[in-house]
């Protein structure tokens, strides 16, 4: 992503993640569905953190924040796009439709520019790619670099030492990675393999189809809210209400379990509405809000590979939790299953109120200033610093 550049990288993945669909579409036998998943899967990780970060770069700083969140927000429309067709498509048909957005993908990238903020880092010439966007000094602004950072003009490695290390890379580095942690760890994806399981434990009549929908369409719906709400209440706020929400929704997905209330009183109900009260949370803070700071917290030379890791991390918890969610609820009971996810969320609660900042309509520039610290105060290109207004 850093040489090649954000448009480039995602525009390079998009065949091979149409070949990864055509080939499960096709398989005759399971080694080539494995194949076709295992491509598809490499594909995700691929586009994960380009395509958050080409977002974040091309727009001004007062509206990052809503067009930040519109990956995530496709995301969701993606799923319940799928939940939907797949109700109704076999299975290779479905492969086959999934390869459609593939190329649509390729398409639509064509007319687009490459990142301003990744041209200027390289050294080349962004005026065409501000002027087709339209945006002003204030989103391209930059952190000049120490000469001391450099090596024959270049910057230094971010694994040496003496870059890691510095304010500027490990404090956004501690906070990025822990929010995505964060975000795996408070149960997400254990609810959304494992839902009809969780419906049909609270005696739920709805078909195991209806029921993924149904998580489908709210998760959409919570991320869409968020979308509209993060310019004006900042990412502080939603991710504060969305971690207290997710904990209050799983003590209570835990005391429905650990009580077995009967079907016949309201509180048999109870897993079920603490699972959508669970997907509204998640999706108004937790649900996007840290892909979008992948592509505000890290410095603009390092960005690329640091998006790159936490985006990997992410993925990593991601498949611990799903793979770990049986046999913690034959060791901690499902109670205490959900209790355990409530944790998580509590912990992620003072972890935001403690050590993650506002970005809120400020530049990346003046966000990678916030982590350096004062004495790099005389490094910010001020000539650039200017509101839009």
């Amino acid at each position: 992503m850093q040489r090649a550049g954000r448009k480039r990288t995602l525009q390079l993945t998009a065949p091979l993640w149409t070949a990864g669909w055509l080939v499960l579409g096709f398989a005759p036998n399971f080694p080539i569905i494995l194949l076709g998943r295992i491509i598809t899967g490499l594909c995700v990780g691929f586009v994960l953190a380009p395509a958050q970060v080409y977002v974040s770069e091309c727009c001004d700083p007062e509206i990052r924040g809503r067009l930040g969140s519109l990956p995530t927000l496709s995301m969701s429309f993606g799923i319940l796009i799928s939940y939907t067709s797949g109700s109704w498509l076999y299975w290779r048909y479905l492969a086959f439709f999934s390869a459609v957005f593939c190329v649509a993908l390729f398409v639509i990238l064509l007319p687009l520019p490459e990142s301003p903020v990744w041209l200027e880092a390289q050294g080349l010439d962004s005026n065409a790619a501000v002027k087709w966007l339209h945006l002003s000094k204030h989103a391209i602004a930059t952190v000049k670099d120490d000469p001391e950072e450099k090596v024959a003009g270049e910057p230094k490695s971010l694994f040496t030492r003496e870059v890691f290390f510095s304010s500027a890379v490990i404090k956004p580095f501690k906070v990025g990675f822990a929010l995505l942690i964060f975000q795996q760890f408070s149960g997400i994806d254990a609810i959304i393999f494992f839902t009809v399981e969780i419906f049909l434990s609270a005696g739920s009549s709805l078909n195991a189809m209806t029921a993924t929908i149904i998580v489908g369409a709210v998760q959409m719906f919570s991320n869409g809210v968020s979308t509209m709400l993060v310019d004006r209440s900042g990412r502080r706020p939603l991710l504060l209400l969305s971690a207290v929400t997710m904990c209050v929704s799983m003590l209570s997905m835990g005391a429905a379990f650990f009580f077995e209330f009967k079907h016949e009183s309201w509180m048999g109900y109870l897993p079920i509405i603490s699972l959508v009260i669970f997907m509204l949370g998640f999706s108004i803070g937790f649900g996007g809000l840290p892909f979008l700071l992948l592509g505000e917290l890290f410095p603009t030379n390092y960005r690329s590979q640091l998006s790159a890791m936490a985006s990997a991390v992410n993925l990593l918890s991601m498949f611990t939790v799903i793979k770990s969610y049986h046999a913690l609820e034959h060791v901690l009971t499902s109670a205490g299953t959900f209790w355990m996810y409530a944790g998580f969320c509590a912990v992620a609660f003072f972890f935001v109120l403690f050590m993650v900042p506002e970005t809120k309509g400020k530049s990346l520039a003046e966000i990678e200033h916030h982590f350096r610290g004062k004495k790099s105060k005389e490094n910010i290109n001020l000539q650039n610093v200017q509101t839009k207004f």
